[in-house]
C-alpha cells in the first residue's frame, strides 16, 4: 500500500514538474494575428489586429493565400495593437487561409492567423418576435367581448348536442 502511494505521489510531482517547465513565462498569448470575423464571405471587410509589434510598431500583412494581397498594420490606440484590413477577393473560394503579418520597426517579429472563407453568410439566430398580419386571425382577439362570446357560443353547442345525443341514446322522439 505504501509503495503505491509512492510512486503515485512520484509520478504526480514529475507531472507537476513537466508542465511547469512548458507553462509560458508570459500571462497570454500576445504573438497571434486576431482576425475579425474569423469566418467571412466572399467580398467581405476583414480586420486583423496583432499586440505583438508593441505600441510603436507596425506591420506589414500578407494575405495573398486567399488572394487579397499586401496591406499594413498601423499602431493604434487600442490595446496597443497593430491593426490593419484587407477585402477578400469575390472569387475566393471556399476555405481556411492562413494570414501573415511581419513586425517593423526593430521587432521583426511573424505572427499568423486563420480566415475562413464560406460561400453562405453566417446568419444572425434570432427569432422574429410580434405577430403577422395576414388577415386569418388568432384564437384570441384583440376584443375580449368577442373572445367571451365565441367561447359561450361553442359552449351551448357542446350542451346542445349531448343533450340531443342523451335523448337518442334513451330512445325519446324528436
Amino acid at each position: 500500500m505504501r509503495r503505491t502511494a509512492r510512486l503515485l505521489t512520484g509520478t504526480a510531482l514529475a507531472a507537476a514538474a513537466a508542465g511547469l517547465t512548458a507553462a509560458p513565462a508570459y500571462g497570454g498569448d500576445t504573438q497571434s494575428l486576431e482576425i475579425f470575423p474569423s469566418t467571412v464571405v466572399p467580398g467581405a471587410r476583414v480586420t486583423v489586429n496583432t499586440a505583438a509589434c508593441g505600441a510603436d510598431g507596425s506591420a506589414a500583412g500578407d494575405a495573398s493565400a486567399v488572394g487579397a494581397g499586401a496591406f499594413s498594420l498601423a499602431p493604434s490606440t487600442h490595446e496597443q495593437d497593430a491593426i490593419g484590413q484587407f477585402r477578400v477577393p469575390p472569387g475566393a473560394q471556399p476555405g481556411t487561409y492562413e494570414i501573415v503579418a511581419k513586425c517593423s520597426g526593430g521587432r521583426h517579429t511573424t505572427v499568423t492567423g486563420d480566415l475562413t472563407v464560406t460561400l453562405t453568410a453566417a446568419k444572425d439566430q434570432t427569432r422574429p418576435k410580434g405577430s403577422m398580419k395576414t388577415g386569418v386571425g388568432g384564437a384570441l382577439g384583440p376584443d375580449p367581448v368577442q373572445t367571451a362570446a365565441g367561447v359561450a357560443a361553442l359552449a351551448v353547442a357542446a350542451a346542445g348536442g349531448t343533450w340531443l345525443l342523451h335523448r337518442r341514446a334513451r330512445g325519446d322522439d324528436f
